[in-house]
């Protein structure tokens, strides 16, 4: 009886840190793609904040229609 509990909670076990390692290798997937798109939102606003210093405000714009 004893044996067979402990043989379970081996069977457990392992299945756990199966478990505990495919989670982790998720989470550092997770945090790449996190690191990456940073980067490009960082990128995007530079570049949207480089073309708008020399636009002015849109309120001194023309609309197309005019």
């Amino acid at each position: 009886m004893t044996e067979d509990r402990i043989t379970n909670l081996e069977i457990k076990l392992s299945f756990t840190e199966d478990l505990i390692e495919k989670l982790n290798q998720l989470v550092y997937k997770q945090q790449q793609q996190i690191e990456f798109l940073y980067r490009e939102l960082k990128s995007v606003k530079e570049q949207a904040s480089s073309s708008n210093s020399g636009a002015g405000s849109l309120k001194d714009e023309i609309p197309p229609h005019y």
